[in-house]
């Protein structure tokens, strides 16, 4: 046999002949890899479907200008405008207004909120330009009359065009919408508007009016938020970058920057999330990997002699290693193609009942339509085929090494080499390198390696292991020949143990990790809410203010609420945000009273600063300090330029900041900046709305009681401006608000849940498949000991004991492997990731049920299996070698 040829013919014969007679067990090896590939690839196509319509959506309502000019916080001042409009090279310059309202559920009344929840509702965003200027710069925000409509609609105070989802929130079809009169709350306060048009953004609930009408009701006539710029043909953006920064109006704190960054920032603000659900996803194709280890291991065993006759009849040692190979080739070419058919149908089906978000709320809202990438289903194809072939190299290598003399006489292999410890030393030393590597692009790839190599280091040990836990074993326990039997089996035959326990080690350890990963989480996110969430009560305003600003209300509104009977406390908030690069997305500015005996405390993870220092003190998120490189005690330029427009009044200087501390926060994956009320209104003033609160912090004076209906109004009448109508308030319970964070979390991590459950079925079944083989493998030496005398219940007890043995070994491994890999899932993955640091924590009674759980597993396999290999077919597999 020197050709190819006679392998593709023992293909179609010889292993064509174990598939017809053993279907199931072939079936489920392709199943495993099917279900690998097949979650992998599901999850790939409906976050990169989901990214590419959100991303879609975000250049629809941005537009395509050539520049975008903006301030780090706030808006730009007016005084802008005009001059940037005759800036040589720009040939058009379209002002944009931006805030967000809120519309109420059909069945809610917008002077009424519950206590116990959120309000129920759908934000809107609304978009204030200049209709004439819009159709080069954004034409999917042009808007378009209804038919018989009057032209001046365009500029009408109390004219809005709205686009298909908008519709959809108010439940209104394009015949219905025809000059609808519809009602939005902006800052607390119900106002009427008249559906004019629609336009054809995509995407969220979008609505787009005339600037000056917006400006009117957000009161606010000296600012715009954004500047989009369409430059000349012969104009270059860096040309055109040196004049605008010459300009009268130009301030240090405004960015230019270009379209393509928002969708880098869109890309950017996912990616993590994205990153760690595939690799997740693939967790079950690598324990895919060992259940086709698991099958072939069988196959191969059974048919030892087969092996043996072929190598007889003058098949080469290579020659029959590749026929293994090619086997799992033909398997993992099947069930990468039925992987990336069902993951097709599973991304089609979750995109139609889920949209696109799988729980991280990225893309929450979206609902995009399929995006099916050759590129990524010929790389997932890939990764199942190479997960088969590394399950089926360690049976490929036992049908290339088997001695046939030995085989055909049912002695199999008689010895094994003593196992070598520095293949796993190296393979565990390399992933300890490898875990303090630092993230690569933003991704922990480094981090993602090393659990590989502790992985596998760990299994690689497992031989060593054995030996040195046996050395423990006394030696009067040997004296017992059932005992005897077990012990000295297991002493030389190390490498089969291993084969035995490795699906349980490898699924166990993930499974373990998870675990822990998990309930690490979630118990820093409840102790984390404990530390933000200090009052029972919060109340706000439903309906954002301006682009950057949450729903405002007036700025003694905290004084007010002090004078009410049944109020003990009532402290003020504002959030805010910042863009402080226009390469990194926004970051949050949180405005609350942060000194003084009634000082809100944050979950601190370094300092606070306690002595007295030059400059303004500013309390910076764990996401802030690893993005920007900040420490406390260091100072902070950056934050300067962003607040010099508020300070630099041509004689004021601006003002310095320091990092007083570094507190954790699970919300904001970009970070947030935390700054004391006092110092806020120090540095903006009070003119405009800067004073102005956006949320109130509130202790009733009976400790754990909520305010009732009167004290409600009470609360409502306070904050009310006289003559207008009541504001529509939002009342949230902390406890509510833990309730609902913990539903997201949950939330988030449900398709977690259900990637674990199939990595641990996949390994349970790898558990069974991989005693089966040892087992049935050894027919002849339970006939054997049948003659020498041992009963059926005797054999039955060995065979029993070892199952005990080995799966009490394979769980000690995977548990001590998975703590280790959620080590560094929790220290390493998801502080690179997310920015985030938390506690380990253990699950002591999960673990000691999920280990339990496996053992017997392997006991009852085990069992059920010497009962097959203990039959009398066992006893008559003797005369086989008579």
């Amino acid at each position: 046999m020197t050709s190819r040829a006679p392998l593709l013919l023992l293909l179609t014969s010889f292993s064509w002949q174990e598939l017809r007679q053993h279907p199931w067990r072939m079936a489920t090896a392709l199943i495993a890899i099917m279900l690998g590939v097949a979650l992998g690839f599901a999850v790939h196509v409906i976050n990169q479907s989901a990214l590419d319509e959100f991303s879609r959506a975000v250049r629809s309502v941005n537009g395509q200008p050539d520049l975008q000019l903006h301030a780090m916080q706030g808006g730009l001042p007016l005084a802008l405008y005009p001059q940037v409009a005759q800036t040589p090279g720009i040939a058009s310059a379209v002002p944009w207004v931006e805030t967000t309202v809120w519309l109420p559920g059909s069945s809610a009344d917008p002077q009424t909120r519950g206590t116990q929840g959120a309000a129920q509702g759908v934000s809107l965003r609304v978009l204030g330009s200049d209709a004439l200027k819009l159709a080069p710069v954004a034409p999917a925000l042009m808007p378009r009359l209804f038919e018989g409509g009057d032209r001046l609609d365009l500029f009408a105070p109390d004219a809005v065009f709205l686009n298909a989802a908008a519709l959809q929130a108010l439940r209104l079809s394009p015949e219905q919408a025809v000059n609808a009169s519809m009602q939005w709350l902006l800052n607390g306060q119900a106002q009427q508007l008249r559906i004019a048009g629609t336009v054809a953004a995509s995407g969220a609930p979008v609505a787009v009016m005339d600037i000056a009408a917006l400006q009117q009701k957000l009161g606010l006539f000296d600012r715009i938020d954004r500047l989009d710029l369409l430059l000349t043909d012969s104009a270059s953006r860096s040309q055109v970058s040196v004049a605008l920064h010459a300009l009268a109006a130009w301030q240090d704190q405004m960015l230019i920057q270009q379209p393509s960054d928002d969708q880098q920032r869109v890309g950017e603000m996912s990616r993590a999330y994205r990153v760690n659900l595939t690799v997740l996803a693939l967790v079950a194709l690598f324990t895919g990997a060992f259940l086709v280890f698991s099958v072939l291991a069988l196959s191969v065993a059974q048919r030892a002699p087969q092996f043996a006759l072929l190598a007889v009849l003058g098949a080469t040692p290579r020659q029959r290693m590749a026929l293994v190979l090619l086997e799992a080739l033909a398997l993992g070419t099947l069930g990468s193609l039925a992987g990336i058919a069902l993951g097709t149908a599973l991304a089609w089906l979750a995109l139609q009942v889920l949209g696109g978000d799988l729980g991280g709320g990225f893309f929450a809202g979206v609902q995009p339509a399929l995006h099916w990438s050759p590129a990524a289903a010929l790389i997932f194809g890939l990764l199942g085929l190479a997960a088969t072939l590394a399950g089926a190299w360690w049976p490929a290598r036992a049908a290339m090494d088997l001695p046939p003399a030995a085989t055909l006489k049912g002695l199999g292999s008689t010895h094994e080499s003593a196992p070598r410890l520095w293949p796993a030393v190296t393979l565990l030393a390399a992933s300890l390198v490898l875990a303090f590597m630092p993230p690569i692009a933003d991704i922990p790839l480094a981090a993602y390696v090393a659990v590989g190599l502790l992985l596998l280091g760990g299994m690689s040990a497992l031989p060593w292991l054995l030996g040195a836990v046996l050395a423990l074993v006394p030696n009067a326990f040997s004296r017992q020949p059932l005992a005897m039997l077990a012990l000295e089996r297991a002493r030389r035959m190390r490498h089969a143990t291993t084969v035995a326990v490795g699906g349980v080690v490898a699924s166990l350890s993930l499974a373990v990790a998870l675990t822990v990963m998990v309930t690490s989480f979630r118990g820093s996110m409840m102790e984390w809410l404990d530390a933000v969430l200090p009052a029972p009560l919060y109340v706000r305003a439903a309906g954002g203010s301006s682009r950057v600003d949450a729903a405002l209300l007036p700025a003694d509104a905290a004084q007010r609420l002090e004078q009410l009977p049944g109020i003990a406390r009532a402290q003020a908030m504002r959030s805010s945000q910042l863009v402080l690069s226009p390469e990194r997305p926004a970051i949050s500015l949180l405005i609350r009273p942060l000194r003084g005996e009634q000082a809100m405390q944050l979950p601190w993870v370094e300092g606070p600063i306690n002595e007295t220092r030059p400059g303004i003190a500013v309390h910076i998120s764990e996401a802030v300090a690893q993005l920007y490189g900040l420490k406390p005690g260091d100072t902070w330029p950056l934050l300067s330029k962003a607040f010099s427009l508020q300070t630099n009044d041509q004689k004021a200087s601006t003002a310095s900041f320091y990092i007083a501390s570094v507190w954790r926060d699970y919300v904001r994956q970009f970070g947030a900046v935390a700054l004391d009320w006092q110092d806020y209104l120090a540095l903006v003033g009070k003119a405009g709305n800067a004073a102005l609160v956006s949320e109130i912090a509130v202790w009733p004076e009976s400790p754990g009681a909520l305010p009732d209906a009167a004290l409600q109004a009470a609360i409502e009448q306070a904050l009310g401006t006289p003559g207008q109508p009541l504001p529509a308030l939002e009342f949230v319970s902390s406890q509510a608000l833990r309730e609902r964070s913990l539903r997201i979390f949950d939330r988030s991590f449900a398709v977690t849940y259900w990637l674990q459950a199939v990595a641990i079925g996949i390994g349970l079944f790898g558990i069974a498949a991989s005693f089966s083989a040892q087992v049935l493998a050894r027919r002849k030496e339970f006939g054997l000991l049948a003659h020498l005398g041992l009963t059926r219940r005797n054999v039955l007890s060995v065979v029993a004991a070892e199952g005990l043995a080995w799966t009490l070994l394979g769980t000690i491994a995977g548990t001590l492997l998975g703590l280790g890999v959620a080590m560094i899932l929790v220290h390493v993955v998801n502080p690179q990731s997310f920015h985030w640091t938390m506690e380990l924590r253990l699950p002591m009674l999960r673990l000691l049920a999920l280990g339990a759980a496996v053992v017997l597993a392997g006991v009852v396999t085990a069992w059920l299996a010497g009962r097959r290999a203990a039959s009398a077919d066992a006893v008559l597999a003797v005369k086989e070698d008579w």
